[in-house]
């Protein structure tokens, strides 16, 4: 098992082309996330994680964003959908790096 993070924040939807949704990171996480996997990235400056929410569980990747200054979660419509959450509603993630 990799190393766990567990952090409540607000689902957002991305304002340019697709309907992607996302989750920041917060900063304080994000640097133990940087620390744990200098060197470690992949594509884009991925980082592979199994991630949370409630009852759901899904295989993805973090990516970091220079605009929103941390790493975002993109979080599946199938994954919104059984959880029955949208945009605006905080969300409780627990994240595991898979390194």
């Amino acid at each position: 098992m990799g190393p766990r993070f567990t952090f409540t924040a607000e689902l957002w939807e991305y304002s340019g082309t697709g309907a992607w949704f996302f989750v920041s990171v917060p900063a304080d996480q994000a640097e133990d996330i940087r620390s744990l996997i200098d060197g470690r990235r992949r594509g884009f400056g991925s980082v592979k994680v199994t991630a949370a929410l409630n009852l759901s569980r899904w295989s993805t990747s973090l990516f970091p964003s220079n605009e929103v200054g941390t790493f975002i979660l993109p979080v599946k419509k199938a994954i919104r959908l059984a959880e029955g959450v949208g945009a605006g509603d905080p969300v409780t993630i627990v994240l595991e790096l898979l390194l």
